[in-house]
């Protein structure tokens, strides 16, 4: 408990604003989900929380506008808005999780900044572990021990925490062999043409059977084809995202298209 106290009274005496009350970010945003899909369950695993405009306009609308000077203010932002909003489109109703992107390089303090999190999760009822925070870096890690420490205070907490786009730029085995992650999601480079292309095939084989003796979980994203989700399944992939299960909604859960055949019975 000194040091959660601690490490809050450091980052309110450098004026972290944004770590505080999260109200620094002057850029109006909401959220979209979309599920990420039980197929052995017919049932959402997760849903993802997707930065929108605040009418619903695409992301870039608003990633355009982060800098370096209002990018801890929006991670923190991104968070709360990611809860209340989950919370309102009805995710208690289901046993779903909820899954919230971060940037690592926006964490100050892992346990500082942490602090807004969980006292929006508290003040919803929201259970803290139900939360999945997903971390990409399309540039180097600058600071390895750093997001190490931030995955490790995450898990500690009870969070769960995934590599997101692994397989693409830097989010590869060097990530995944340095930091306990409990899930990874496949890049969608590796998803799209998988059901035509035995490289990929062999490439989401060796994956799934390498998190499996790590006891971490796969994701795949981009799933679009009914064919992709039925070779995915003959590889093992239980957990899948993507427009063929459901659009991203805005402000609400979507409902899920579950019908595809499982892949015992899809003819392979």
């Amino acid at each position: 408990m000194d040091e959660v106290s601690d490490a809050v009274q450091a980052v309110n005496r450098k004026g972290c604003q944004g770590c505080r009350d999260g109200e620094a970010l002057d850029i109006a945003f909401s959220m979209a989900f979309q599920p990420i899909v039980d197929v052995a369950r017919n049932a959402p695993f997760a849903y993802e929380a997707l930065v929108r405009g605040p009418a619903g306009e695409g992301a870039p609308t608003i990633l355009d506008q982060i800098t370096e000077a209002n990018r801890y203010a929006f991670d923190q932002a991104c968070r709360v808005k990611a809860i209340e909003a989950a919370m309102a489109a009805g995710i208690m109703g289901t046993d779903a999780r909820l899954s919230i992107n971060f940037l690592p390089n926006a964490v100050y303090s892992p346990v500082a900044c942490i602090q807004l999190t969980l006292r929006t999760a508290e003040r919803n009822a929201f259970p803290p572990d139900r939360l999945i925070f997903e971390f990409t870096e399309n540039e180097q890690v600058a600071a390895p021990d750093h997001v190490g420490a931030i995955i490790d205070t995450y898990r500690r907490i009870g969070f769960s925490v995934a590599i997101d786009d692994f397989g693409a730029g830097h989010s590869g085995l060097g990530l995944f062999a340095r930091f306990a992650n409990d899930m990874v999601k496949l890049d969608m480079e590796l998803v799209r043409g998988v059901d035509r292309d035995a490289r990929r095939q062999a490439i989401v084989r060796a994956v799934v059977g390498l998190c499996g003796e790590l006891g971490t979980v796969v994701i795949a994203e981009g799933i679009e084809t009914a064919e992709q989700a039925y070779m995915l399944r003959r590889l093992g992939i239980r957990y899948m995202q993507g427009y063929l299960f459901a659009r991203p909604a805005f402000e609400a859960l979507p409902a899920i298209d579950f019908a595809f055949p499982d892949a015992d019975t899809a003819g392979a």
